[in-house]
């Protein structure tokens, strides 16, 4: 019945596909929020793309020290994402070019909001502790370091108690 609405498969994967849309959500919902970006605005944006990568790497190495079997990531390989936010100038410019390309045949409008991103517009609280606070706190647990969420946590709680405005230059320095 769901697979006449939206895609469905079966999985005996269930931790590794979970921690995996942990990732996907960690990587945007959270950067919309502190920005005010739409999903295409934050992937035009070197610096905010690039910290969406890295988060999502973080979200990857504390995935696999948990132990989970992480299936792909907004359609691009974990260990991949991983390498490129580690530095990995090959594995770096493959996540790009594949965002980049998802960018030219995207049909989505610039309007387009990750939840977070929009509750925030809308005045409701932020999910923030529930997504990039799990892998952050995850990450403490089994001794990842996972500075971006940190301090992508910290920016979305200014924005959100009306110490700063949403504006993409508020993670530029992350």
């Amino acid at each position: 019945m769901i697979a006449t609405v939206d895609t469905v498969k079966a999985t005996t994967n269930l931790w590794g596909e979970r921690w995996s849309k942990l990732c996907v959500n960690g990587m945007a919902n959270g950067v919309a929020a502190a920005t005010g970006m739409s999903g295409n605005e934050m992937n035009r944006d070197e610096k905010i793309r690039r910290l969406s990568i890295r988060l999502a790497g973080e979200g990857v190495r504390v995935g696999q020290a948990l132990g989970y079997v992480l299936e792909h990531i907004r359609s691009h390989d974990p260990e991949t994402l991983a390498r490129a936010a580690e530095g990995d100038a090959k594995a770096l410019d493959e996540v790009e070019t594949q965002i980049l390309a998802g960018l030219r045949s995207n049909t989505r409008s610039d309007l387009a909001r990750p939840s977070m991103g929009q509750d925030m517009y809308k005045g409701r609280r932020t999910e923030i502790d529930f997504i990039n606070g799990v892998i952050a706190e995850k990450g403490r647990d089994v001794g990842v370091s996972t500075p971006s969420h940190v301090k992508l946590i910290d920016a979305v709680k200014r924005v959100e108690h009306g110490q700063m405005p949403t504006r993409p230059e508020n993670l530029y320095a992350i």
